[in-house]
Formats: structure tokens, C-alpha cells, sequence
């Protein structure tokens, strides 16, 4: 029965090896590596954190679950004035929700973020929050669906790889993740503007899917990426990580390079 025992639990520590291991312990202040959907690496990954811009990976997820992308949306008061990234919406601008969607995940625009969750109405954080539930996010809660430092808004490392390999599955996601540029417009053809991926890892790092940026005073730099090589997916989250585009590949690297 000793042997037996032994036995086992030598399977489960090869088993879990590579989950326990933290060969970057500077790469963030929480952070984690996932590879086919199964956890390699992670440092405190369970720890509350301002999660910044991650946040609107939620917001792209209900968008694009609730569909209808071509249909025109009306730019509230509210929407255009809000701060930090933005693209220069007007009140009253009717913009198609592809390329509010656009603008908020590439340039993690806050007035077309803000313009998209008008556009539900006041459920919409509700609704966030449901949908953080039904994925298994327990320890997230979002007060703002841009991103915003509020008292209350916080979520995990963990929690949003499990965010991120649900909505970067998502063709439109994925699609409008790897653009390095666009340009979008208003219904009416009047207004256009010139939209940039903030994502530094587009263009420059082979195999990469799709990603979101993040940066706020109380988050710091925070990035999810997620690449593929060869068959193999490889999802990365960095919270707070003020070196993320040097560490994100690195830890990618690593990741591919695993026998497994």
C-alpha cells in the first residue's frame, strides 16, 4: 500500500509541475500561462486587482453574444465625454456596433466602450456581472464596463484567462484583435476616424491571435495575449507588469517550447 501510495502522488506532482512552477517571479504582479487550455505557470493568480481596459473584453462579449453587428448605435452625452483612450465620438454620432467593437478592442476606446453599454441600457452592468458568474469568475466584479478605478471593480488573473479563452474563441473578436489599423465611420459617411491596435505583440510576434491592452493608475500595465504555433495555444495574462511587451514573449516562448 506504501508503494501504491507513493505512486501516486508522484503522478500528481509530475502532473502539476508545471502549474507550480514561476520561472518569470518579476514578469507582473500577478500573472498567468496557460497552454491549450491547461494552467503552467502562475503567480498569484487568485489576488484581486484592478483589471484596467481587460475589462472591455467583457463588454465585447455580450456585444457580440446580443449580435445584430451592423445595426447603427447613438453616441450618448455621457459616451462622448468620456476620458483617457478615445477616438472623438460626438453625441449624436450613429456609428454600426462592428466598428464601436472595433475601436474598443483595438484602441480600447472608452467613448465607443461607454456608447456599446449605452446601448444595452442600465442592466448592462448586471449583466456583466451574470455573465462572470456563469463562466466561473468568482472572484470578479465589474462596477464599469470601460475599465475605470472604482471601488468594487476588481477581478483576477485567473478570471480573465477564463474571459479571454471565451471571447477570443469568437471569430469578430479575433478578427478585429489582429488589425493593426482601420478606419471606421459614421452611418452617414460624414465623420471617420483612424483607428490603432495598442497591442504592440500584433505584427510583431508570430503565431498572436488576438490580445487587450489595459493601463490605469491603480492596475498598472496589463496585457492578455493569446498565439498559436503548430496546433498549440498558448493564453497569457500580465497584471500590473510594467515590462509586459518583453515578458509576454518570453513567456510565450517558453511556453511553445514545453514537451508535453
Amino acid at each position: 500500500m506504501l508503494h501504491a501510495g507513493i505512486a501516486v502522488l508522484a503522478l500528481v506532482l509530475a502532473a502539476t509541475a508545471h502549474a507550480v512552477d514561476n520561472p518569470f517571479p518579476r514578469a507582473a504582479d500577478a500573472y498567468v500561462v496557460k497552454r491549450d487550455g491547461r494552467l503552467i505557470w502562475a503567480s498569484d493568480a487568485d489576488v484581486r486587482h484592478a483589471p484596467a481596459s481587460l475589462t472591455k473584453m467583457m463588454t465585447a462579449l455580450l456585444v457580440l453574444e446580443r449580435g445584430h453587428l451592423d445595426d447603427a448605435v447613438v453616441v450618448s452625452r455621457a459616451a462622448s465625454r468620456e476620458k483617457g483612450s478615445r477616438i472623438g465620438l460626438h453625441a449624436g454620432d450613429q456609428v454600426r456596433r462592428r466598428d464601436l467593437l472595433a475601436a474598443a478592442i483595438m484602441h480600447s476606446a472608452n467613448d465607443a466602450c461607454h456608447a456599446l453599454a449605452d446601448d444595452v441600457g442600465p442592466t448592462f452592468i448586471a449583466r456583466m456581472n451574470q455573465r462572470a458568474q456563469a463562466l466561473g469568475m468568482k472572484n470578479t466584479q465589474f462596477m464599469d464596463p470601460c475599465g475605470w478605478d472604482k471601488p468594487g471593480h476588481y477581478s483576477t488573473a485567473i478570471d480573465l484567462a477564463r474571459l479571454a479563452e471565451v471571447v477570443m474563441q469568437n471569430t469578430e473578436y479575433q478578427h478585429l484583435a489582429r488589425l493593426r489599423s482601420t478606419e471606421i465611420r459614421t452611418v452617414d459617411g460624414r465623420r471617420h476616424f483612424h483607428v490603432r491596435n495598442t497591442n504592440h505583440l500584433i505584427g510583431r510576434y508570430s503565431g498572436t491571435l488576438a490580445g487587450k491592452t489595459g493601463t490605469t493608475g491603480a492596475a498598472g500595465y496589463c496585457l492578455v495575449a493569446l498565439a498559436e504555433r503548430d496546433g498549440v495555444r498558448v493564453t497569457v495574462v500580465l497584471l500590473n507588469s510594467p515590462r509586459r511587451w518583453s515578458f509576454a514573449p518570453r513567456l510565450m516562448d517558453r511556453a511553445f517550447a514545453l514537451q508535453m
